[in-house]
């Protein structure tokens, strides 16, 4: 059999775990669901992937050279040198945030990545206030042995008995600076101690191999790689197969998410826009508070599924709609006061639903235009991940907005979608750089 290389995604309903080959094919998928998603734990996360790996056939386990891991993005707790959690772990949806985030404003430039409620910063501000945790100086150290883990940190840590690593993506939201490669000068006057601070890689690195204890245990080699992840959105970005300069992806999910590979970083918080090192490049993007929930909120999904199936999208209904949950934009317009504009309502239900399809296709050229007028590079192709993707009507109405604005573009079908395939081939990216 030929070298493995496993991938593994703690996803927000549960965690996935695929294994491919050095030709990219796939040997092996399976997926454990947590049994309550919105109350999960370290614990919980642990034991899931565990069972994962320990249910790996003997010919799999012999062979995996190297393991990658991604988690949610901004998903953090504090844990102490043996990796026992000392908080709990706030998620990445959790706002609660909201002092600290002001805090942080007053001290970190606007373009740096750990500003907002949901960024890990404010949460582990959060976590050190509220769990009443004193790190006392003594003799130029510290008296306590704590770490700051991300989700996908923290199974590293366990996979390696190591928790004072992390990787340049989920740090981004934890005010890493990703262009100097540092934490920023103003740390200092923020009250979290630099021996708390990861040590930060960039992703798909190769930085340590599996404790003996753990190898007995799940019986894998002893010599395996374990390699730095990302956040579960990158690596679903990298699963598609995009790499060069232009590629772009766009998320047609609950929210609309668009990222851009470019030769250089672009930051501009008054848009909504940021950029994470990928590789020797950059991933440029932002999020949209548009997207398919917008139709969740008008119609069930029979009626979607009914009137997708009608849709004649080279009949433009020129409606010129905004659709949006509730007021407040993001991207390609960051705007707290933004409204929705979906009115005049047409009587057919159907011509209604089409504009709004065609509103969220017009964010989305909206949002790559904003790119490229802030210094992206001009965009060569698009696949197309989530719910939305698997509506052919809907990309071909998204292709003719996109030539209506004189942006021919190639619609392309992604290599694969799941973050745990683009863990994977950081695995054995990380694996081969190693090997060398």
């Amino acid at each position: 059999m030929k070298k493995l290389f496993a991938g593994i995604d703690l996803g927000t309903s549960g965690c996935r775990l695929m294994i491919i080959d050095e030709d990219k094919k796939l040997h092996h998928s399976n997926t454990m669901s947590y049994s309550n998603p919105d109350e999960q734990s370290p614990k919980l996360w642990w034991q899931t992937v565990q069972a994962l790996l320990k249910n790996l056939a003997p010919e799999i386990k012999s062979n995996l050279q190297s393991i990658a891991v991604d988690g949610t993005s901004g998903t953090v707790l504090l844990v102490d040198d043996s990796g026992n959690p000392i908080t709990r772990a706030l998620m990445y949806h959790d706002l609660r945030a909201t002092e600290e985030a002001k805090i942080i404003k007053e001290i970190l430039p606007a373009n740096n990545g750990g500003q907002g409620a949901s960024g890990s910063l404010a949460r582990v501000l959060w976590l050190l206030k509220h769990h009443k945790i004193q790190i006392i100086e003594k003799g130029g150290g510290w008296s306590n042995k704590i770490h700051i883990s991300h989700q996908a940190d923290y199974i590293l840590g366990k996979l390696s008995n190591n928790y004072a690593v992390s990787d340049e993506n989920n740090c981004l939201k934890l005010g890493y600076d990703v262009i100097n490669q540092c934490w920023p000068n103003e740390f200092e006057e923020i009250a979290i101690p630099r021996s708390l601070l990861p040590k930060v890689y960039p992703a798909g690195t190769s930085v340590a191999t599996i404790s003996p204890q753990l190898s007995e245990d799940l019986r894998l080699p002893e010599s395996l790689q374990l390699v730095t992840g990302t956040t579960d959105s990158i690596a679903a970005f990298i699963a598609t197969g995009a790499t060069k300069i232009g590629d772009a992806v766009t998320s047609l999910g609950s929210t609309l998410v668009l990222k851009l590979i470019s030769d250089k970083p672009i930051f501009s918080s008054e848009h909504g826009v940021y950029s994470h090192r990928l590789q020797d490049k950059w991933l440029v993007g932002g999020a949209s508070n548009s997207g398919a929930k917008v139709l969740q909120q008008y119609f069930t999904q029979n009626q979607i599924d009914e009137m997708t199936s009608q849709l004649s999208p080279d009949k433009p209904t020129n409606l010129n709609y905004y659709p949006l949950v509730k007021k407040g934009e993001r991207f390609p317009i960051a705007d707290t006061n933004k409204l929705a504009m979906l009115l005049p309502r047409p009587e057919s239900d159907q011509k209604f639903f089409h504009g709004i399809l065609e509103g969220i296709a017009d964010i989305e050229v909206q949002g790559y235009q904003k790119l490229i007028e802030l210094g992206a590079p001009k965009i060569t192709s698009i696949r197309s991940v989530g719910g939305g993707s698997k509506n052919t009507a809907w990309t071909k109405i998204r292709r003719n907005i996109f030539g209506n604005n004189q942006l021919k573009i190639d619609m392309m079908t992604p290599m694969q979608t799941d973050a745990a395939y683009g863990s994977a081939l950081l695995a054995m990216k990380g694996y081969s750089k190693n090997d060398q």
